[in-house]
């Protein structure tokens, strides 16, 4: 769904989406907390700048299609958070998985395409974390339960493009206790991101992380 873009998986790694559902709205209304611009001139940015592109229906594609007017008209803010909900699969987790991917991936394609068109895409960054993964093996309902690793995704046009860390074993002899076993602490991911992409230097990143977390080769700096 992203051809054209690199990238960048980081497998199997340590419990790092966000299951709370976001409306538009709240994305605005959490936006308008920075205390550099008034929720006023984003309201007015979201009104007037335009998509390049159309979106998909879901949720995640209003709130992608948002954060990319309030780009296209000059927002000054470096970080952007947006959420996708319903991935506590528990029961019946085939179908659902299926539809919420295939959600994520058709929006996370028309934020490049817009981007691009802006001629923004090079400045931006996309990262996906959850705050935890799931179980290797099904459980009794069709689904998975809470798991202690899980892979998180880098997209944009500056990333070594690839997996980043082993590809995790599915052989039960391989797991930790019924978890995949993980290679990458997220922490080192959110440190490269901090230092090669938002420039802050390895001290600030250790006062954010709680200590120093060794960066990544993942071409962002």
């Amino acid at each position: 769904a992203m051809a054209g873009a690199s990238i960048m998986e980081v497998g199997a790694m340590g419990a790092a989406g966000h299951e709370a559902g976001g409306s538009a709205l709240d994305f605005i209304e959490r936006t308008a907390m920075d205390a550099q611009v008034s929720s006023k001139e984003i309201q007015r940015v979201a009104r007037e700048a335009k998509n390049q592109v159309r979106y998909p229906g879901g949720g995640i594609s209003r709130d992608l299609s948002l954060v990319a007017r309030l780009i296209a008209g000059g927002m000054t803010t470096r970080i952007y958070y947006v959420s996708q909900g319903g991935y506590d699969t528990h029961a019946n987790q085939n179908g659902s998985h299926a539809r919420l991917l295939g959600d994520l991936t058709g929006a996370l394609k028309a934020f490049r395409d817009d981007l691009r068109a802006q001629g923004n895409y090079e400045r931006v960054l996309v990262m996906t974390f959850s705050e935890f993964g799931r179980r290797v093996a099904q459980n009794s309902n069709g689904g998975t339960d809470h798991g202690t690793a899980a892979p998180l995704f880098l997209v944009g046009p500056k990333l070594n493009p690839g997996i980043l860390g082993a590809y995790p074993s599915l052989n039960p002899n391989d797991l930790d206790k019924g978890d995949l076993r993980h290679t990458t602490d997220f922490r080192s991911v959110y440190a490269t991101v901090l230092q090669g992409w938002l420039n802050l230097p390895p001290s600030a990143s250790a006062d954010i992380l709680g200590r120093n977390f060794q960066t990544l080769p993942l071409g962002i700096g």
